[in-house]
């Protein structure tokens, strides 16, 4: 699976085009998972020459940070699983995301 299709790479803000959006305002475009773990990582900003995302990830703690979608598309998993992306997951405010971790 691709993790970042063109149509999603034109919908993502590049870095700091949201700064001046609250935090519960942003919209998280996509959703990545790991499919034997609790990790997710939500893409709210992208850069495509370094092809690094700013978003928020949830792993050994919830928080803001960078992400690379290189290092997304090569982890592998038990069985060589790699990460997913939400094939079902519509843009959504920060704001109804968090609701379901707090």
């Amino acid at each position: 699976m691709k993790l970042l299709t063109k149509e999603l790479e034109k919908k993502l803000p590049g870095f700091y085009e949201t700064e001046n959006i609250p935090t519960e305002d942003k919209i998280v475009v996509v959703r990545y998972f790991d499919p034997f773990s609790h990790w997710t990582w939500y893409g709210v900003e992208y850069d495509p020459k370094d092809r690094v995302f700013f978003g928020y990830v949830i792993g050994l703690d919830k928080e803001w940070g960078y992400f690379a979608l290189d290092e997304l598309e090569s982890y592998k998993g038990p069985y060589g699983l790699g990460i997913e992306r939400d094939i079902c997951f519509k843009p959504a405010s920060m704001g109804e995301i968090l609701k379901d971790y707090i």
